[in-house]
């Protein structure tokens, strides 16, 4: 994939969550230079916001290794069309879900749906979630809050506890959580709480399941190019996205997606309860 050199141009979106063909330009998510080798060959996984960005890029880059995939996306059609597509033009079967994670009986119709057709699940892909800009934590409403919470961290609850009972030995849970877990964003107060308790509940739950033999770990992305952007910064935000990491430049969901392969596969096999900070060069601790 050719490196960037510069952020996008300004752009905005009116609705969350955004649309991946409508961005300029497109975010790298096909995978198109990726070449498989088996990896993750005969399993199946559920990955949450799977429609596009980092949730499309890690549902084709699995496909490549031999895994079948269900995603889940809230409204984004089209999206998840060309994400069951890639998909399906990997060699591997795709099966895309609409809903709100944020709702335990769609968690539990995610499980079942896959246990319907696939007969098993070996992988758990959290990654579903949403932001909201605001200035002050005054200008945070209490439906807000509790939106984003449900979205972010609640939603991995209900998955798990859906998926759970059906996880062997050797499966893979990971979560996505960020860079503002770590650094904190003023901006993104609420987002960035959740984002800290996704790191907390990824080794907490590690620790819970190390007995079972079911690894647990999260990716913690830094500034992507992906449909939560032009969906939430305004036009000379958007302008300046990424520009502050040593790189100077935002990341794309294709440079993101190797690490869950990596964290799905049997090369992490000595790693539990760790996160991956794929994120342009920041320094972050923890």
């Amino acid at each position: 994939m050719p490196e960037q050199s510069n952020s996008p141009p300004p752009q905005h979106q009116d609705r969350q969550p955004g649309v991946e063909s409508a961005m300029q330009p497109r975010p790298a998510s096909s995978m198109e230079n990726y070449k498989g080798s088996g990896k993750l060959s005969g399993k199946v996984a559920l990955v949450t916001g799977g429609d596009s960005g980092i949730g499309r890029a890690v549902a084709i880059a699995f496909a490549k290794e031999g895994a079948h995939v269900v995603i889940s996306y809230l409204n984004e059609h089209a999206d998840a069309d060309e994400t069951r597509r890639l998909v399906q033009q990997a060699g591997r079967e795709c099966v895309a879900l609409a809903g709100d994670v944020g709702d335990p009986a769609f968690s539990h119709q995610m499980v079942r749906t896959a246990l319907s057709i696939f007969g098993k699940i070996d992988i758990v892909v959290n990654n579903a979630a949403e932001q909201h800009i605001q200035k002050s934590i005054s200008d945070i409403s209490v439906e807000q809050l509790e939106r984003t919470f449900c979205t972010n961290i609640f939603s991995m609850f209900y998955t798990v506890q859906a998926a759970l009972p059906h996880l062997q030995e050797g499966a893979r849970i990971i979560n996505t959580t960020s860079v503002t877990a770590y650094r904190g964003s003023a901006h993104l107060l609420d987002y960035s709480a959740t984002k800290g308790a996704i790191v907390a509940f990824t080794r907490s739950l590690a620790e819970q399941l190390a007995d079972r033999g079911i690894y647990v770990n999260a990716v913690a992305p830094g500034p992507v190019w992906t449909p939560l952007i032009p969906s939430i910064f305004p036009e000379d935000k958007v302008n300046n996205f990424g520009q502050n990491v040593l790189l100077k430049r935002p990341g794309q969901p294709d440079e993101i997606a190797p690490c869950y392969v990596f964290l799905a596969s049997r090369d992490s096999s000595y790693m539990t309860g760790q996160v991956l900070h794929p994120n342009g060069g920041e320094i972050i601790n923890g």
